[in-house]
């Protein structure tokens, strides 16, 4: 499981803090108003922000020190985070090895994952010659690739309409039950939420709230949500 013990994260005079616990292999969604820190908790666990008090762990060993690289994450950006002179195929074996020094064995995985991913045709073409979706689905094989235990989603879908999204969000649900990884996913849609995940996590006001069950939340929103929703009480 994923802990958040008494964090506290500082910027100037802004404060977040968080003190819950992730079920291992769930599908958590992140929501809240905009600024309210949803990406500055996954930028947390994935180790790019260090707290100012508290300890990330994850399956009982305390990550807090641990650089990125050193941690069991994926972390997928809005923009992909994909090179543009480099083909899909390219992009991807980045997950596999830095330096693209891509042996037989290494290039079969590639492959694979892009065909996991509809994308067996396109392994030659380069970032500006794919679609948005199919820019989506290179940065979804390179996750699949690392087959680390917590894939965070920092709204890397968020520039796709709602079929294409939601094609996304489906093909995510599949590969982490495969993988059996837990997932946390920024989101501003409930519809994208009640799709995947199991959990909301609230962030509102400078504080993460525990997660709660995502049909029973919506179903009865506290007054945090309910704001953010635009729901009248």
């Amino acid at each position: 499981m994923l802990e958040l013990d008494g964090v506290t994260v500082a910027q100037d005079e802004w404060r977040l803090t968080a003190d819950l616990t992730i079920p291992a292999g769930s599908s958590t969604a992140i929501m809240g108003p905009s600024g309210a820190g949803k990406s500055t908790l996954l930028d947390t666990v994935a180790g790019f922000i260090t707290p100012a008090a508290g300890r990330v762990r994850w399956e009982g060993r305390d990550m807090t020190p641990l650089p990125p690289a050193a941690r069991p994450v994926t972390l997928l950006f809005q923009d992909h985070n994909l090179f543009a002179h480099l083909t899909a195929e390219q992009n991807v074996g980045l997950g596999l090895r830095p330096d693209l020094r891509l042996d037989t064995a290494d290039r079969a995985r590639v492959a694979a994952a892009l065909a996991e991913t509809g994308l067996a045709d396109k392994m030659q073409r380069r970032p500006g010659e794919l679609s948005g979706g199919e820019r989506s689905r290179v940065a979804l094989a390179r996750a699949l690739l690392r087959n680390r235990p917590l894939l965070l989603l920092d709204e890397p879908f968020s520039a796709l309409g709602p079929a294409l999204r939601a094609e996304m969000l489906d093909l995510v649900a599949r590969i982490r039950a495969e993988q059996g990884a837990t997932l946390l996913m920024v989101s501003h849609t409930p519809e994208d939420a009640r799709r995947i995940a199991d959990h909301v996590v609230l962030v509102d006001e400078g504080r993460v709230s525990p997660p709660a069950e995502t049909e029973a939340l919506f179903a009865d929103p506290p007054p945090a949500l309910r704001a953010y929703l635009g729901v009248s009480q």
